[in-house]
């Protein structure tokens, strides 16, 4: 896959500077995804293991909301009509696309405006870091609709991220969690004006883009594995992980730096 000219049919792709920025835009239906744009999402995050050249990723939705989950027409209608086998199918396509972005290596950053719920709700838990204005509405929505809300592992990354009350308040009810909720909750990274959000997002992936590369997709790596891990196990992964990035490059870059008073030029090797 080349960065360059990969040309998405079911959302929008932008490549600079080793920051790649993908945008769902279906604006006047709030950004939902169908069958073929989870598809194709997983398949991107999946591709993208093997795509050096994206040091870090920016998601979010066009038109002043993020994304409204599973389109009510294109999904919910046929899912009613499916079989057990073929429901199978679906849902563990969607929870295909939560591994595709855990296991990329490149940091995922979740730029969140207005409508982020269901599916929408998921792709910014799954990200590494989450951003959003003030008016931002999250909601794991899955009960409202006839639903569990273990759903594309929320039940496993969401304790993790805000705690086990809040998540199961959140999943049982069904409710929306306000901005101010989600950055007190440890949901959100950062709030930011709206008209500052891209930039914010922007700085933040540059800052990784600019940083060791392959370090930080060890970085990923480990906070992923680690989530089952006992301690000793943790510990002595950690400890062959780092002795495998002090042999890059960067490792050596950082040092010779900090000897001349410079700051370090990292290329990621």
């Amino acid at each position: 896959m080349n960065p360059d000219l990969y040309s998405p049919t079911h959302f929008m792709w932008q490549f600079n500077n080793g920051i790649a920025t993908i945008t769902l835009n279906r604006p006047e239906r709030k950004n939902p995804l169908t069958f073929e744009s989870y598809a194709e999402l997983r398949d991107l995050f999946r591709d993208l293991v093997y795509v050096p050249e994206v040091a870090a990723i920016i998601i979010t939705g066009a038109g002043g909301n993020f994304c409204s989950g599973g389109d009510v027409h294109e999904i919910i209608g046929p899912l009613v009509k499916k079989d057990m086998r073929g429901l199978l199918e679906f849902t563990r396509m969607t929870g295909d696309l939560v591994k595709a972005m855990r296991s990329c290596p490149q940091p995922i950053i979740s730029a969140v405006d207005g409508i982020c719920v269901g599916a929408g709700a998921i792709i910014a838990m799954s990200s590494d870091l989450r951003l959003a204005t003030p008016e931002a509405k999250t909601a794991f929505l899955f009960n409202r609709v006839g639903l569990a809300g273990c759903d594309m592992g929320a039940c496993a990354i969401l304790p993790r991220i805000i705690g086990q009350g809040r998540a199961s308040e959140l999943l049982f009810l069904g409710r929306s969690m306000s901005a101010d909720e989600g950055d007190r909750w440890g949901f959100y990274n950062k709030i930011c004006p709206q008209a500052d959000l891209m930039a914010a997002a922007g700085e933040w992936a540059q800052r990784i883009a600019d940083g060791p590369t392959f370090a930080n997709g060890i970085t990923k790596n480990q906070l992923n594995m680690e989530w089952d891990m006992s301690l000793d196990t943790a510990i002595e992964a950690e400890a062959q992980a780092q002795a495998i990035c002090m042999q890059t490059e960067d490792f050596a870059r950082a040092y010779h730096a900090f000897v001349a008073k410079e700051k370090p030029e990292f290329e990621g090797n």
